[in-house]
């Protein structure tokens, strides 16, 4: 890792401003080699050379927020298919290199999601680096800071829509609303969808049902899931999960008022709940019909999976595994079905991808996704992904990936491959020296 990398994401900001610099870039230009907007910063470029997560993103635009100091993140990784869309993520990271790889794994998640989904829309990410000293829980502190990361996107010029996602909020949107019109997932109250956490939920619980189909095991009534997380959408989860009939969920959580919370919501239905210290993952290890991954990244590794005792593994979580074909190897070695979490968590960016075209109670085009006729369906995608790996003999990711990376390939069938026209217009407008 260079020196760069291993700065904590503060302390990059800092080195930013220290060199005259608010603003920075790294595209890959249509040689395929990847263009620094500035020398001073080639450290940037050596470390996306020797990154196991950069595959040939299209730009990775950095900014420090004017007033709040903050380091911003948008990360695009291919918009062929459409505008790179994705969600926003406000999060601490212990150095740069952290903060970039998560940026650069997700964004190739939602080229991959949205893809597979039938959107047209490409893949990207935004990220607000949490700093230890932001004032998380002051309304005044998150509103300028998320007015801020608008007024970033806005710069962008529509090659980033950004949207809802771990450590953002229904209020959070609305003050990006207030700064950007590229923007999804905007509260209702000024006309958008709102919180998808509901429906991300009830993607995830079509796909487990595609795989228990797919292994001839039956409905969901009557087993036993254990999920790690208790957050928005494995709350929403577990509701669906008990409409269906399980038998028993067992989760875990590592903060005490949300497991009580969780356990009043629930009182009477067959829910455990354990306290967790953040980093234990001890509940992989819990025997069950399918297990659920629903907190942050990398956490199927070589030092988790010969714990697991499920046979199915199929969560909200983004980037489950830590190595995409290491682990999903390990995974297929020892019999478990994994269904990869860009397939199963689709439902967050379907109901808010396209709210720009108004709100139609019980939208037929969301709903189709939830459905078993539709051939895209999460249902029907799952089914084909699974069949394809069994006949192929090959990993259930490497299906997934197949699939996906062909949809990803199509052009917009209006706008053609503009995010990259949008990125090119940036660099040719020395976008990194316009504030």
């Amino acid at each position: 890792m260079s020196s760069l990398a291993q700065l904590s994401p503060r302390a990059f900001a800092d080195h930013l401003r220290a060199l005259g610099l608010d603003r920075a870039y790294v595209v890959t230009g249509a040689d395929g080699r990847l263009h620094l907007s500035d020398p001073a910063l080639a450290e940037l470029q050596e470390h996306l050379h020797g990154s196991p997560d950069y595959h040939r993103h299209e730009g990775i635009f950095i900014e420090v927020g004017p007033e709040t100091g903050a380091l911003f993140g948008a990360f695009v990784h291919d918009t062929r298919r459409g505008q790179g869309q994705g969600g926003l993520r406000y999060w601490p990271y212990p150095t740069l290199g952290a903060f970039l790889s998560d940026g650069l794994r997700l964004a190739q998640g939602m080229t991959r999601k949205n893809a597979l989904a039938g959107l047209w829309w490409g893949g990207a990410k935004g990220i607000i680096a949490r700093d230890p000293a932001h004032r998380a829980d002051d309304p005044g502190h998150r509103a300028a800071l998320y007015r801020e990361y608008a007024a970033f996107v806005t710069s962008l010029g529509g090659c980033y829509i950004t949207a809802e996602d771990a450590g953002t909020g229904p209020s959070d949107m609305a003050q990006v609303f207030s700064a950007t019109r590229f923007v999804t997932c905007i509260p209702p109250a000024f006309g958008g969808s709102g919180n998808p956490s509901p429906a991300t939920a009830r993607g995830v619980v079509c796909a487990m049902e595609g795989a228990l189909d797919h292994r001839g095991e039956g409905p969901l009534a009557g087993k036993r899931i254990v999920m790690q997380g208790t957050g928005n959408v494995a709350a929403a989860m577990i509701g669906e999960l008990f409409d269906r009939g399980v038998a028993h969920v067992l989760a875990s959580e590592i903060d005490p008022n949300r497991r009580a919370e969780l356990l009043a919501r629930f009182a009477g239905a067959p829910l455990e709940i354990r306290l967790s210290p953040p980093g234990d993952a001890s509940i992989l290890a819990e025997p069950c019909d399918i297990l659920a991954p629903n907190a942050l990244g990398g956490i199927l590794s070589p030092a988790t999976i010969p714990t697991i005792q499920a046979p199915i593994i199929c969560g909200a979580a983004n980037n489950q595994l830590l190595d995409e074909r290491r682990d999903a190897d390990a995974l297929r070695a020892r019999g478990i079905l994994y269904v990869p979490d860009f397939l199963a968590n689709r439902m967050g960016i379907v109901s808010c991808a396209n709210e720009q075209y108004g709100v139609v109670q019980g939208d037929p085009a969301i709903q189709r996704h939830l459905g078993r006729t539709w051939e895209n369906s999460v249902y029907l995608t799952t089914r084909r992904t699974l069949e394809l790996a069994e006949r192929e003999g090959i990993t259930t990711a490497a299906a997934a990936i197949h699939l996906a990376d062909q949809l990803a390939a199509e052009p917009h069938p209006i706008w053609g491959h503009r995010g990259r026209a949008i990125i090119d217009t940036l660099v040719d407008q020395r976008w990194h020296r316009a504030r």
